[in-house]
């Protein structure tokens, strides 16, 4: 855009309004004092009263904005609202307001208080917002609902509660207001999102006592709260309020319902949930998922598989089952009920879902198979769930490491490692310790310390577990110099030595008939709290037996009396 000829910003003619003042007009003097009308809200060419064709182009100069309008203008309403609404002035739009204030004429309006309200809002003037509360107070006007829940909402999301309880105490006046209500209901889901339940529950009742009726927001608002606080009577108790006035169903009817079930399946009552559910059914609500998830998870608790499978069939056959979580409590109570086929049976709904079977569930349905079934049985269900498609992760590679190593298949459990690897899962501690463990069991020394280093060149750092494996490796090997290496690099690495780890190096140094050794870790351990179990004192009865340490072997012995324990005859068949 430029202008023709130099000109120079001068202040409007009387004949223009304040309101046009501010709607991206502009006013500019000729030499011979005509004006020219720039309006660059406008996409359309300015319009010149003046036909010189002497003219040449020069680039727009910059107008700066007026700090104040006309002299003899007034502002009004109108004037407020156009600054508002341009970028460029709405930065000013209060200081407009506050001058307007000292016309004794002068009342806002709600459109001018809804306009200020989400400009201050926007640049989070609290400052101003709280004097424009107070002016709420005092000229008796308030906006519309909208503007005033988004106001009560932003001040508790800023954290700005005193603020927000000065603008309720202005609408609880206002009963019957929708405004008003609305306002409260907006507190009361600013401070569940907050999990401040309880100032919930005192804007709930502030709200009843002012004499205002809540809506469905706010029966859907208080009810969360009393669930989350594990009010479950009185959930049940406004839930009964509620359907008692309220007629129209609607989509938070279907929220209220979820939030009764839930807050009964919490506390154990997963039958009367059930029977709310199908109330609510039978009056034309359709449910959720999340209240699929809710009866499901509730009676998964108690193990009453049958239900919840006659409810699982139920949500599949409406495409209602999304919920990982829900699933999971799913698939453990069929392990821990016994039923494991169910927990495949699980997955394969799943997939025809193209839900995405976590690692979690994977390796909760590997080691149920173990523990239930024995390993084998876990071996094959993993087979199956590859069958099925799915992606085992870093838990689930770990336990299937952990199946074969125990079932003495070396190989098996080589080649699923390296996948493991090769899967970019090359940080699981517990995998290398399964592996180094096994090694260790089947006397390959050089494959444990070689995995040992791959490890630590991975940047996995050993924890105490891989350590005491490499340990009771050595020590059987009665290898003390990579036993004492290993212990030193323990303590380096600032890796605290457990019970395991103590019982391995007295029981290699025992071998050696190093007394001294033993008895120095042995004083160490007990000075670090460890407590003697029936594997240490066996231990430590054989080294005073060698180095016919009499006292303190009497001692020892006084002191497992002392604890109660009841030692085999191989421990003591030693003195």
């Amino acid at each position: 855009m430029v202008l023709q000829w130099p000109l120079a910003p001068i202040p409007p003619p009387k004949n223009f309004s304040p309101a046009q003042l501010c709607s991206s007009t502009f006013f500019f003097r000729f030499r011979k004092q005509r004006f020219v009308v720039f309006d660059f809200s406008k996409s359309s060419p300015p319009l010149l009263d003046d036909a010189s064709s002497d003219l040449h182009a020069i680039p727009l100069p910059s107008v700066p904005l007026q700090a104040s309008p006309a002299a003899g203008t007034e502002i009004t309403n109108e004037f407020i609202q156009g600054v508002c609404r341009n970028l460029q002035t709405e930065a000013v739009a209060f200081e407009y307001y506050q001058k307007a204030k000292e016309l004794p004429v002068f009342r806002p309006d709600r459109r001018t208080l809804k306009l200020l309200i989400r400009s201050l809002v926007k640049s989070k003037q609290w400052s101003s917002i709280s004097a424009l509360v107070d002016d709420l107070r005092f000229f008796g006007v308030v906006p519309d609902r909208c503007t005033c829940a988004r106001l009560i909402g932003s001040c508790i999301r800023a954290r700005k509660f005193k603020l927000a309880e000065a603008l309720l105490g202005v609408l609880e006046s206002k009963k019957g207001s929708e405004a008003a209500i609305s306002a409260f209901s907006a507190a009361m889901c600013g401070y569940n999102q907050l999990h401040m339940y309880n100032c919930t529950v005192s804007a709930y009742d502030r709200m009843t006592a002012a004499g205002l009726f809540p809506n469905t927001s706010c029966y859907r608002w208080i009810l969360e709260a009393y669930r989350e606080l594990g009010e479950t009577e009185k959930v049940i108790a406004l839930f009964l309020e509620y359907e008692s006035k309220e007629s129209k169903a609607s989509s938070e009817s279907v929220e209220i319902y979820l939030i009764l079930c839930d807050s009964l399946g919490r506390s154990g009552r997963a039958f009367e949930a059930l029977r709310y559910f199908r109330e609510m059914e039978a009056k034309g609500l359709s449910p959720n998922t999340a209240i699929y998830a809710s009866l499901m998870s509730s009676f998964a608790g108690i193990r009453e598989a049958e239900i919840v499978e006659d409810l699982f069939q139920e949500a599949l056959a409406k495409g209602m089952v999304r919920d990982n979580a829900m699933l999971m409590k799913l698939v453990l109570m069929f392990v821990d009920v016994g039923q494991l086929e169910k927990t495949l049976a699980v997955v394969q709904a799943m997939r025809k879902m193209e839900i995405r079977v976590s690692d979690c569930i994977l390796c909760t349905i590997i080691n149920g198979f173990a523990k239930k079934r024995g390993l084998r049985s876990a071996v094959a269900a993993y087979g199956q769930l590859l069958s099925e498609g799915c992606e085992p992760g870093q838990v689930t590679y770990a336990s299937i490491i952990n199946v074969y190593c125990r079932l003495g298949l070396p190989r098996m459990a080589e080649s699923t490692f390296a996948e493991m690897i090769d899967k970019g899962f090359d940080k699981c501690v517990v995998a290398y310790s399964n592996m180094i463990s096994m090694y260790g069991k089947m006397g390959k020394v050089k494959d444990a310390m070689r995995l040992l280093a791959k490890m630590k060149e991975k940047g996995c750092k050993p924890n105490v577990w891989v350590y005491n494996s490499l340990l009771d490796i050595h020590g059987r090997l009665m290898n003390l110099r990579q036993v004492e290496k290993l212990w030193q690099e323990m303590k380096r690495r600032q890796i605290a030595p457990d019970k395991v780890s103590y019982t391995s190096i007295i029981s290699a140094y025992s071998k050696a008939r190093r007394i001294d050794e033993c008895i120095n870790f042995f004083e160490e351990f007990k000075g670090n709290g460890g407590k003697v179990d029936r594997a240490m004192a066996g231990i430590m009865v054989g080294v005073f037996s060698k180095g016919s340490r009499l006292d303190e072997l009497i001692k020892l012995l006084q002191d497992i009396e002392l604890e109660g324990l009841v030692w085999m005859h191989g421990c003591t068949s030693q003195l």
